[in-house]
Protein backbone atom coordinates (compact mmCIF):
# COMPACT_ATOMS: atom_id res chain seq x y z
CA UNK A 1 0.00 0.00 0.00
CA UNK A 2 1.35 3.42 -0.96
CA UNK A 3 2.08 5.50 2.13
CA UNK A 4 2.98 9.16 1.80
CA UNK A 5 2.65 12.18 4.08
CA UNK A 6 2.79 15.89 3.26
CA UNK A 7 4.74 17.96 5.78
CA UNK A 8 4.64 21.75 6.16
CA UNK A 9 7.11 23.44 8.52
CA UNK A 10 6.67 27.11 9.44
CA UNK A 11 9.88 29.05 10.11
CA UNK A 12 9.26 32.38 11.85
CA UNK A 13 11.06 35.07 13.80
CA UNK A 14 9.19 35.36 17.08
CA UNK A 15 8.50 38.68 18.78
CA UNK A 16 10.35 38.39 22.09
CA UNK A 17 8.00 38.12 25.06
CA UNK A 18 4.82 38.82 23.10
CA UNK A 19 2.65 35.71 22.95
CA UNK A 20 -0.36 37.47 21.43
CA UNK A 21 1.71 38.93 18.58
CA UNK A 22 3.25 35.54 17.81
CA UNK A 23 -0.13 33.81 17.76
CA UNK A 24 -1.37 36.43 15.28
CA UNK A 25 1.76 35.96 13.14
CA UNK A 26 1.33 32.18 12.94
CA UNK A 27 -2.39 32.57 12.25
CA UNK A 28 -1.68 34.99 9.39
CA UNK A 29 0.82 32.64 7.76
CA UNK A 30 -1.60 29.72 8.03
CA UNK A 31 -4.56 31.67 6.67
CA UNK A 32 -2.61 33.15 3.77
CA UNK A 33 -0.10 30.53 2.68
CA UNK A 34 -0.48 27.10 4.30
CA UNK A 35 0.54 24.69 1.50
CA UNK A 36 -2.26 22.67 -0.04
CA UNK A 37 -2.52 18.99 0.90
CA UNK A 38 -0.74 19.54 4.23
CA UNK A 39 -1.13 16.52 6.50
CA UNK A 40 1.15 17.65 9.32
CA UNK A 41 2.10 21.22 10.30
CA UNK A 42 5.24 21.68 12.41
CA UNK A 43 6.10 24.82 14.41
CA UNK A 44 9.46 25.79 15.98
CA UNK A 45 10.61 25.78 19.59
CA UNK A 46 9.25 28.54 21.90
CA UNK A 47 7.59 30.27 18.96
CA UNK A 48 5.14 31.84 21.41
CA UNK A 49 7.77 33.83 23.30
CA UNK A 50 11.07 33.60 21.40
CA UNK A 51 14.40 32.37 22.72
CA UNK A 52 14.59 34.58 25.79
CA UNK A 53 14.78 32.49 28.94
CA UNK A 54 13.96 35.43 31.21
CA UNK A 55 10.51 35.65 29.55
CA UNK A 56 9.72 31.95 29.83
CA UNK A 57 7.96 31.85 33.19
CA UNK A 58 5.66 34.80 32.53
CA UNK A 59 4.56 33.26 29.22
CA UNK A 60 3.22 30.10 30.93
CA UNK A 61 -0.03 31.91 31.80
CA UNK A 62 -0.93 31.66 28.09
CA UNK A 63 -0.75 27.84 28.07
CA UNK A 64 -4.49 27.25 27.66
CA UNK A 65 -4.84 30.02 25.08
CA UNK A 66 -2.06 28.51 22.96
CA UNK A 67 -3.56 25.03 23.22
CA UNK A 68 -6.98 26.33 22.18
CA UNK A 69 -5.43 28.17 19.23
CA UNK A 70 -3.59 25.09 17.98
CA UNK A 71 -6.63 22.89 18.49
CA UNK A 72 -8.79 25.26 16.44
CA UNK A 73 -6.20 25.48 13.65
CA UNK A 74 -5.95 21.68 13.45
CA UNK A 75 -9.71 21.16 13.34
CA UNK A 76 -10.46 24.00 10.92
CA UNK A 77 -7.78 22.91 8.45
CA UNK A 78 -8.15 19.15 8.96
CA UNK A 79 -4.45 18.76 9.73
CA UNK A 80 -2.27 17.27 12.44
CA UNK A 81 -0.06 19.74 14.31
CA UNK A 82 3.28 19.20 16.01
CA UNK A 83 3.16 22.44 17.91
CA UNK A 84 6.80 23.34 18.30
CA UNK A 85 7.01 24.23 21.97
CA UNK A 86 5.74 26.65 24.55
CA UNK A 87 6.16 26.96 28.30
CA UNK A 88 3.85 24.89 30.49
CA UNK A 89 3.44 24.75 34.25
CA UNK A 90 2.86 21.76 36.52
CA UNK A 91 2.81 22.71 40.18
CA UNK A 92 5.99 24.64 40.92
CA UNK A 93 7.77 23.36 37.83
CA UNK A 94 7.89 24.79 34.32
CA UNK A 95 8.61 22.81 31.16
CA UNK A 96 9.56 23.48 27.55
CA UNK A 97 6.78 21.39 26.02
CA UNK A 98 5.86 20.24 22.52
CA UNK A 99 2.10 19.51 22.13
CA UNK A 100 0.62 17.37 19.36
CA UNK A 101 -2.92 17.70 18.00
CA UNK A 102 -4.82 15.42 15.63
CA UNK A 103 -7.08 16.46 12.76
CA UNK A 104 -10.05 16.76 15.11
CA UNK A 105 -8.23 19.24 17.34
CA UNK A 106 -7.63 16.74 20.13
CA UNK A 107 -4.33 16.94 21.98
CA UNK A 108 -2.96 13.41 21.62
CA UNK A 109 0.56 13.81 23.05
CA UNK A 110 3.07 16.17 24.62
CA UNK A 111 6.83 15.96 25.00
CA UNK A 112 8.89 18.02 27.45
CA UNK A 113 12.48 18.80 26.48
CA UNK A 114 14.82 16.22 28.03
CA UNK A 115 18.07 18.21 27.74
CA UNK A 116 18.25 21.88 28.76
CA UNK A 117 20.76 24.28 27.23
CA UNK A 118 22.57 26.43 29.79
CA UNK A 119 25.88 27.40 28.21
CA UNK A 120 27.46 30.44 26.53
CA UNK A 121 25.25 32.83 28.46
CA UNK A 122 22.03 30.84 28.10
CA UNK A 123 20.35 29.68 31.29
CA UNK A 124 17.38 27.54 30.32
CA UNK A 125 18.02 25.18 33.24
CA UNK A 126 17.54 28.04 35.71
CA UNK A 127 13.89 28.41 34.70
CA UNK A 128 12.85 25.06 33.23
CA UNK A 129 12.66 21.50 34.57
CA UNK A 130 13.84 18.58 32.43
CA UNK A 131 11.30 16.25 30.88
CA UNK A 132 11.42 12.64 32.03
CA UNK A 133 11.37 10.54 28.88
CA UNK A 134 11.10 10.45 25.07
CA UNK A 135 7.62 10.49 23.52
CA UNK A 136 6.65 8.94 20.18
CA UNK A 137 3.23 9.73 18.71
CA UNK A 138 1.32 8.01 15.91
CA UNK A 139 -0.46 10.28 13.42
CA UNK A 140 -2.40 8.69 10.57
CA UNK A 141 -0.45 5.46 11.02
CA UNK A 142 3.03 7.07 11.04
CA UNK A 143 5.30 7.19 14.11
CA UNK A 144 6.96 10.50 15.00
CA UNK A 145 9.76 10.75 17.59
CA UNK A 146 9.70 14.16 19.27
CA UNK A 147 12.71 16.23 20.34
CA UNK A 148 13.48 19.88 20.97
CA UNK A 149 16.62 21.82 19.99
CA UNK A 150 19.54 20.83 22.30
CA UNK A 151 18.26 17.24 22.29
CA UNK A 152 19.90 16.92 18.86
CA UNK A 153 23.31 16.63 20.55
CA UNK A 154 22.27 13.38 22.23
CA UNK A 155 22.02 10.59 19.63
CA UNK A 156 20.86 8.14 22.29
CA UNK A 157 17.33 9.55 22.29
CA UNK A 158 17.06 9.16 18.51
CA UNK A 159 18.38 5.61 18.64
CA UNK A 160 15.72 4.85 21.25
CA UNK A 161 13.08 6.14 18.85
CA UNK A 162 14.47 4.04 16.00
CA UNK A 163 14.39 0.92 18.16
CA UNK A 164 10.80 1.74 19.13
CA UNK A 165 9.72 1.92 15.48
CA UNK A 166 9.97 5.59 14.54
CA UNK A 167 9.39 6.57 10.92
CA UNK A 168 10.03 10.30 11.24
CA UNK A 169 12.27 12.12 13.73
CA UNK A 170 11.36 15.69 14.69
CA UNK A 171 13.51 18.45 16.14
CA UNK A 172 11.79 21.78 16.79
CA UNK A 173 14.44 24.37 17.65
CA UNK A 174 15.44 27.96 18.23
CA UNK A 175 19.01 27.46 17.03
CA UNK A 176 21.62 30.20 17.27
CA UNK A 177 23.16 31.62 14.09
CA UNK A 178 26.74 31.01 15.29
CA UNK A 179 26.38 27.21 15.00
CA UNK A 180 25.32 26.43 11.40
CA UNK A 181 27.62 23.44 10.89
CA UNK A 182 26.50 21.47 13.98
CA UNK A 183 22.84 22.11 13.06
CA UNK A 184 23.22 20.79 9.53
CA UNK A 185 25.57 17.93 10.35
CA UNK A 186 23.75 16.60 13.40
CA UNK A 187 20.27 16.73 11.92
CA UNK A 188 21.44 14.89 8.81
CA UNK A 189 23.41 12.41 10.90
CA UNK A 190 20.39 11.55 13.06
CA UNK A 191 18.48 10.76 9.85
CA UNK A 192 21.25 8.65 8.33
CA UNK A 193 22.20 6.61 11.38
CA UNK A 194 18.59 5.76 12.21
CA UNK A 195 17.28 5.37 8.62
CA UNK A 196 14.44 7.79 9.34
CA UNK A 197 13.12 10.98 7.81
CA UNK A 198 14.13 14.07 9.80
CA UNK A 199 12.13 17.27 10.28
CA UNK A 200 14.62 19.91 11.42
CA UNK A 201 12.84 23.21 12.06
CA UNK A 202 14.24 26.28 13.76
CA UNK A 203 13.41 29.96 14.09
CA UNK A 204 15.01 32.72 12.02
CA UNK A 205 15.72 36.39 12.60
CA UNK A 206 16.79 38.65 15.45
CA UNK A 207 16.49 37.52 19.08
CA UNK A 208 17.93 40.19 21.40
CA UNK A 209 21.32 41.43 22.68
CA UNK A 210 22.80 41.16 19.18
CA UNK A 211 21.93 37.45 18.94
CA UNK A 212 20.17 35.85 15.95
CA UNK A 213 18.41 32.61 15.13
CA UNK A 214 19.99 30.59 12.35
CA UNK A 215 17.03 29.68 10.17
CA UNK A 216 18.06 26.99 7.65
CA UNK A 217 15.19 24.61 8.40
CA UNK A 218 15.26 21.35 6.44
CA UNK A 219 13.20 18.28 5.65
CA UNK A 220 15.74 15.47 5.30
CA UNK A 221 15.29 11.96 3.97
CA UNK A 222 16.58 8.69 5.47
CA UNK A 223 19.83 8.94 3.47
CA UNK A 224 20.60 12.47 4.63
CA UNK A 225 19.47 14.21 1.44
CA UNK A 226 17.41 17.41 1.60
CA UNK A 227 13.85 17.17 0.35
CA UNK A 228 13.18 20.86 0.94
CA UNK A 229 14.60 23.77 2.93
CA UNK A 230 14.18 27.43 3.77
CA UNK A 231 17.14 29.63 4.61
CA UNK A 232 16.77 32.97 6.43
CA UNK A 233 13.26 34.11 5.51
CA UNK A 234 10.02 33.53 7.37
CA UNK A 235 7.62 31.14 5.73
CA UNK A 236 6.85 27.52 4.95
CA UNK A 237 8.97 24.73 3.61
CA UNK A 238 7.01 21.76 2.28
CA UNK A 239 7.85 18.17 1.44
CA UNK A 240 6.10 14.98 0.42
CA UNK A 241 7.60 12.02 2.26
CA UNK A 242 7.37 8.59 0.61
CA UNK A 243 7.44 6.11 3.49
CA UNK A 244 7.53 3.09 1.18
CA UNK A 245 10.90 4.14 -0.24
CA UNK A 246 12.26 4.25 3.30
CA UNK A 247 10.90 0.81 4.16
CA UNK A 248 12.41 -0.62 0.96
CA UNK A 249 15.77 0.97 1.78
CA UNK A 250 15.72 -0.54 5.26
CA UNK A 251 15.04 -3.98 3.80
CA UNK A 252 17.99 -3.70 1.43
CA UNK A 253 20.32 -2.31 4.08
CA UNK A 254 19.07 -3.44 7.52
CA UNK A 255 21.87 -1.81 9.49
CA UNK A 256 19.67 -1.27 12.54
CA UNK A 257 19.60 -5.06 12.97
CA UNK A 258 23.36 -4.98 13.57
CA UNK A 259 23.16 -2.84 16.69
CA UNK A 260 24.66 -4.66 19.66
CA UNK A 261 22.78 -4.77 22.96
CA UNK A 262 25.78 -3.33 24.78
CA UNK A 263 29.09 -1.76 23.86
CA UNK A 264 31.45 -2.47 26.71
CA UNK A 265 34.67 -0.51 26.37
CA UNK A 266 37.94 -2.31 27.10
CA UNK A 267 40.56 0.05 28.48
CA UNK A 268 44.08 -1.05 27.65
CA UNK A 269 47.19 0.60 29.01
CA UNK A 270 50.52 0.40 27.28
CA UNK A 271 53.46 -0.72 29.44
CA UNK A 272 56.72 1.18 29.16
Amino acid sequence: MEQKVNISMLQISSVIGNVEANIKKVEKFINESLPNKTDVLVLPEVWTVGWSCSHFIESAIFENEVKDFLSDIARENNINIIGGSFITQNGDNYYNTCPVFDRNGNQVASYSKNHLYSYYGCNEGKYITKGCNPVMVNLDGINYGLTICYDIRFPEIYRAYAKAGADILVNCAAWGSKKPIPWEMMTKSRAIENQCFMLALTQSGYIENNEYNLGESRIIDFKGEEISSIMKDEGFTFGELDLNSMYEFREKSPTLNDIKDTYEVKILCAKY
